[in-house]
């Protein structure tokens, strides 16, 4: 199946040095080809990512936004809408949940960069134009070659470039194609949550100073708790929007994504308390250090790269 493959490992990392380039059988290359129809829905024209947890999420996600939109319309907007306050507040709020609702399924559908699988083939590999003895890494689970930056995805199943991470409230990674669509719905997500915010503290202080007279179409009690659930909502979603929103910009003028942060985070944690000294001490390294031949094992051709 694989063909007279040279290796090395180097002392330092798993990752080995491709001497002569492997062939895959056209039978195991057709099988993982097969496989990227399983994120494709419509006919191919959309990425689609089939895990129950993101679709329940998402579909929370529009109903959140359909009631933000059902109270701030229905018990503080329209009651008043003859005011150039609520006309005003009517549009930009409209604004903005369209554009959130947008941004979603933009990010949603929108494949965020997804390597090709099974690309580990002689063919592919001479038609990426790679140089002999350059060092390439292969993604053991979804067998194909990971560009610099690329991640695996365990949700995904696929091997995703520039991944930041896998966001359930989207159902899909943010990476390399998708990412400012992300940004752009936690922007707008934060302002309808801000705005919702203000509508509720305003529209609870007329009621009161009317005594519930005339303020809302609705009963007092139910006024009451209509105007509380939404500004629960809306504060919980405005703060975590916000820190996403942030980190998300934090990461974009860093050029650096979720992943390799905590990443960077973690080996400055294991070099604190000295862990990579010990653990090669003790010759427990998860990676081990050793040299190989594929011609004398007859199998391997790539690094592992398990992340």
């Amino acid at each position: 199946m694989i063909d007279d493959i040279w290796i090395s490992a180097s002392n330092d990392v798993d990752r080995l040095l491709v001497m002569a380039v492997s062939s895959v059988s056209r039978s195991h290359y057709a099988f993982h080809r097969e496989k990227d129809i399983h994120n494709k829905c419509c006919g191919g024209k959309f990425w689609c990512i089939k895990d129950i947890c993101g679709i329940i999420c998402a579909v929370l996600t529009w109903l959140l936004i359909i009631y933000a939109e059902f109270v701030v319309m229905a018990v503080i907007l329209i009651p008043s809408i003859n005011t150039l306050y609520s006309g005003l507040n009517m549009a930009v709020f409209q604004s903005l949940a369209f554009l959130a609702f947008a941004s979603h399924l933009r990010t949603m559908f929108t494949d965020p960069g997804a390597v090709p699988k099974g690309n580990a083939t002689k063919e592919m590999i001479q038609q990426m134009g790679f140089r002999e003895g350059q060092v390439i890494f292969k993604c053991p689970k979804c067998c194909s070659i990971k560009p610099d930056r690329a991640h695996h995805c365990s949700v995904c199943q696929r091997c995703i470039r520039k991944m930041d991470h896998h966001c359930p409230w989207v159902n899909n990674c943010v990476g390399e194609n998708n990412q400012k669509y992300f940004v752009l719905f936690t922007f707008y997500i934060a302002g309808i949550s801000l705005q919702s915010l203000l509508l509720c503290i305003q529209q609870f202080t007329t009621c009161v100073r009317q005594e519930w007279r005339e303020c809302s179409t609705f009963s007092p009690p139910a006024t009451v708790v209509l105007l509380l659930f939404l500004a629960f909502e809306a504060l919980l979603f405005a703060i975590f929007t916000a820190v996403m929103l942030g980190t998300q910009l934090q990461a974009i003028w860093n050029d650096e994504t979720g992943i390799e942060q905590l990443k960077k985070e973690e080996a400055r944690w294991y070099k604190l308390f000295g862990y990579m000294t010990v653990t090669q001490l003790f010759n427990i390294c998860k990676y081990k250090n050793t040299s190989y031949s594929t011609a004398a094992l007859g199998e391997s051709s790539f690094s592992s790269d398990p992340t």
